[in-house]
């Protein structure tokens, strides 16, 4: 019969003990992958001299939607090489104060993005490198317009009125996209914000 000493059993807590440890670890860094995997905006990392490190896959195909030009490798478009410059050149890295930058790339009425960059100093990398984050200003202002469609309960026409103004088409644009005259494009805005009001006066009350 087999004699469990008290160092042997010691030594199998302490191994289950690392074991678990191993394991939410583990858990932890599969759960920060899916996260950041799935975020809606674009994140990039860039090390100490401005090259590709890692992106996410929102970040690989804006950065393919800014490449349609260049169609080169790995391309960094150069708003964001300016701001990691002006970074590199001008600021230190400090936990305290870290400084952002941000810029916006215009590609067409459609297509803004919004950048922000960052300095970081990781101890994985033993190095300082970049945190890119790249937001599509249409597609969140697209999106903040289908929440508050439902808000107000808006009609099919105000939907769309309201879908274009909230992404800073003027009243001449939305009417010529929807093939209206400015006057029914004022007097659907009109209505808007008299339902926008009641829901606040509603909000207001409680």
């Amino acid at each position: 019969m087999a004699t469990i000493t008290k160092t042997s059993l010691s030594a199998t807590v302490k191994a289950t003990q690392l074991d678990k440890i191993d394991y939410f670890e583990s858990l932890q860094a599969n759960l920060l992958q899916a996260v950041i995997e799935n975020l809606g905006d674009g994140l990039l990392i860039l090390d100490e001299r401005g090259k590709l490190f890692h992106a996410n896959a929102s970040g690989l195909t804006i950065c393919s939607q800014l490449n349609q030009e260049k169609h080169q490798a790995n391309f960094i478009h150069p708003v964001i090489e300016e701001l990691c410059k002006s970074l590199r050149e001008n600021y230190r890295f400090t936990t305290d104060h870290p400084v952002i930058l941000s810029d916006e790339i215009v590609v067409n009425q459609s297509k803004v993005f919004r950048v922000r960059v960052r300095l970081l100093n990781l101890n994985v990398v033993h190095n300082s490198c970049f945190l890119v984050t790249i937001e599509n200003r249409c597609e969140s202002l697209k999106n903040v317009a289908f929440s508050e469609i439902r808000k107000y309960d808006l009609t099919p026409r105000e939907a769309e009125i309201w879908s274009l103004y909230r992404r800073n088409y003027s009243y001449k644009d939305i009417a010529a996209k929807l093939y209206i005259t400015i006057n029914t494009v004022k007097k659907h805005m009109k209505n808007i914000h008299a339902k926008r009001q009641a829901c606040q006066t509603i909000q207001d009350s409680y």
